[in-house]
């Protein structure tokens, strides 16, 4: 059964189409357009009462019938389980990935947005808060270079939804300031998972 996609070309709604796109789910994008104020009309309010893309129907969710879930984290964990694919089962792998997927969701995302406003979009240029969000991301930089020093992915040798999740905010390294050259593993990681073709494919939706 399809699952319906609803989404933006954000680093958050990638995740969950590149997610899509790795785990060969069948779905059909739905465009919300919040540079028009989409996301907060009634019929997606339906969807999300946060207003905020990506959200998913699943026609085909537990017990047989449509299911709605938003947050993108949550979404990568449901269809991790639903497909069976890119979080481990056993304990240790398991929780170190979702260690590593919290750290994206509450750092990296929040700090990488915050670093874009005030950077690329505010009315004001506010140098307190350019420096104040350009110093974080630039260490949280430095935390996933360390991570990827001694391994292939962020949570092992294995490709898992943490790298996925991760993925789309590093795609925007210039909007907050970072040249990759300064991190080589990050660098490295960046251009393997680039070279993905479900990565290719997620990252062009919605098109």
């Amino acid at each position: 059964m399809t699952i319906d996609f609803y989404t933006w070309g954000t680093p958050n709604g990638r995740k969950v189409s590149i997610m899509l796109e790795e785990c060969a789910l069948p779905y059909v994008v739905h465009k919300v357009d919040i540079g028009k104020n989409d996301q907060f009309k009634p019929e997606f309010l339906k969807v999300n009462p946060n207003s905020k893309i990506p959200a998913i129907v699943d026609r085909d969710g537990p017990g047989g019938g449509p299911f709605t879930l938003w947050e993108s984290g949550a979404i990568l964990i449901y269809l991790s389980e639903k497909s069976g694919r890119l979080l481990p089962s056993e304990p240790r792998a398991r929780h170190t990935t979702l260690q590593w997927l919290m750290f994206q969701m509450a750092g990296v995302g929040p700090m990488a947005g915050q670093a874009h406003h005030f950077m690329r979009f505010a009315p004001e240029k506010v140098p307190y808060a350019i420096e104040r969000y350009g110093k974080e991301i630039k260490r949280l930089y430095g935390v996933i270079e360390r991570q990827l020093a001694a391994q292939a992915h962020l949570a092992g040798p294995d490709y898992s939804i943490a790298d996925i999740a991760t993925y789309p905010w590093i795609a925007r390294h210039e909007w907050h300031g970072v040249a990759l050259a300064e991190f080589p593993n990050v660098k490295r990681w960046f251009e393997a998972l680039g070279a993905r073709p479900a990565v290719v494919k997620g990252m062009a939706v919605p098109g």
